[in-house]
């Protein structure tokens, strides 16, 4: 592979005659919304099965008939998700090749192998997911929750290959070329790659934050319209802990990222910390803006951002003046990349506020809590977990700007020259849309069917008319 600084000087000298395609404001909108739709869906396809399976070991170990219940509503919200995830999903497949053909020409080699990977576990993901949702009654039940198992496993791989391929954007290795092309890749280099190991495992942790404090703040809502019965309160417990838990582990991931970043993508972290000069004693600053080159309207904490990164107060950090002109982040970029990371740190932070105040509520009571203003935050949580998910993916990714590769490929050069994008993105505008409305619909016809307890004993289609299972056992039929 090429040294980064020679690929680097090539771009420029490419981009010094080179203006912006027309296409490329209409490709990133596109993307920026297909990204946004999606990884709403993939913490649910990542650790909402992690949670049904959760409630199934808890109803065949304690024989809770609530916790069955839960286990197997949750599994047909699971497979409307699914479904929606795989929707969205293709659509961004498709659009990898339409919208960026420079990115697939050039690199699709190497960027293509963790898409391959992820292809794999979807399917399987799909094959053992059905075996669980069709197995309800009709396996044994420890040989059906085993089948949930693979869907989990699955779950993780899939999302574990597609974060690779976007961290080897970041972070390219595993490739040599010659003449710009090329001639050799080495899979194992291109999967696990430099910024691998940390992005998977910060998205991962993601996923169980947002899934876990989003089914809590269902089961919040439910009590405070006074459902303070075992089911809401199981419910509530299996989402709550999960998030609660994680929470501060991922509070400490997201520190050692940080210092990851401030390493290996100096460009990324002078846009997180606002920062317009090089220097020592850097401040962390609180909001702000950058406004022709000068910080405005920020709270600085005078050397917190060089403590951060270096535990020194002297430590340097590179600045937006380090970096060659041609290839500098806007000023607007740059805003929207500090207070995405503002956001997204600002919501872990009260996030992990909740999670405290509930261990301190448990402790004196030793149950679920019952304090309004708590079961009022806990049903807001889940949105706030959404946001902190969808300022750091802005991160990851307008902090790369203007790369597509860094250090290899201008997102300007990877993008199409051809035809007009505009219809294209409001005909997928429209499809999300349209996905997104009849999963809600359906989702809302389930919670309807469920209070009217009218559903749970309802018949595969096609299935054998008597389930395997006795209708005896506790967990072959639900209350």
């Amino acid at each position: 592979m090429p040294s980064a600084s020679c690929a680097t000087t090539a771009v420029l000298q490419a981009l010094a005659s080179a203006g912006e395609p027309s296409q490329l404001l209409p490709a990133r909108e596109q993307m920026a919304f297909t990204l946004g739709f999606h990884i709403i869906i993939v913490p649910f396809g990542v650790a909402f099965t992690f949670l049904m399976l959760l409630a199934n070991h808890r109803g065949l170990r304690r024989g809770d008939k609530q916790a069955m219940l839960l286990a197997r509503r949750w599994s047909k919200v699971a497979a409307v998700l699914f479904a929606v995830g795989a929707v969205s999903g293709t659509v961004l497949t498709f659009e990898l090749g339409i919208l960026w053909p420079g990115l697939m020409g050039r690199y699709g080699a190497a960027f293509g192998f963790p898409f391959a990977i992820e292809g794999i576990f979807f399917f399987l993901e799909a094959i053992f997911m059905s075996f669980y949702i069709y197995g309800w009654d009709r396996l044994s039940p420890w040989a059906h929750f085993w089948t949930g198992v693979p869907v989990v496993i699955s779950s993780l791989g899939g999302a574990s290959a597609v974060v690779a391929a976007n961290a080897w954007m970041n972070q390219p290795g595993g490739i040599t070329m010659r003449a710009g092309r090329i001639v050799d890749v080495s899979p194992a280099k291109v999967f696990f790659n430099g910024a691998f190991w940390f992005e998977t495992i910060h998205m991962l942790l993601a996923a169980y934050i947002v899934a876990g404090f989003v089914v809590a703040g269902v089961y919040a809502a439910g009590m405070l319209k006074g459902r303070q019965d075992a089911y809401h309160r199981t419910g509530f417990l299996i989402g709550f802990v999960v998030a609660a838990v994680t929470v501060p582990v991922q509070i400490f991931v997201g520190d050692l990222v940080a210092r990851e970043v401030f390493h290996s993508e100096p460009a990324k972290f002078a846009a997180i910390e606002l920062l317009p000069d090089s220097g020592d004693h850097v401040p962390e600053t609180l909001g702000g803006v950058l406004i022709d080159g000068k910080v405005r309207y920020g709270l600085p904490i005078p050397d917190m951002a060089s403590l951060l990164a270096g535990f020194r107060p002297s430590t340097h950090i590179d600045g937006l003046d380090a970096i060659p002109a041609p290839v500098r982040p806007s000023d607007a970029g740059v805003s929207i990349v500090h207070l995405a990371f503002d956001i997204m740190v600002g919501a872990s932070m009260a996030l992990l506020a909740l999670s405290v105040w509930f261990a301190w509520l448990w402790w004196r009571h030793r149950r679920v809590p019952t304090n309004v203003w708590f079961l009022r935050c806990a049903a807001l949580s889940g949105l706030v977990a959404l946001v902190s998910l969808e300022s750091g993916w802005v991160v990851t990714e307008v902090g790369r700007q203007p790369w597509t590769v860094v250090g290899l490929l201008l997102t300007q050069d990877a993008v199409t020259t051809h035809g007009n994008l505009w219809p294209f993105f409001g005909a997928t505008v429209i499809i999300y849309a349209t996905v997104g409305t009849g999963a809600l619909l359906v989702l809302r016809a389930l919670r309807r069917r469920w209070a009217a307890q009218g559903d749970d004993d309802v018949q595969v289609p096609y299935g054998p008319e008597v389930p395997a299972v006795s209708a005896a056992s506790p967990e072959s039929r639900t209350p």
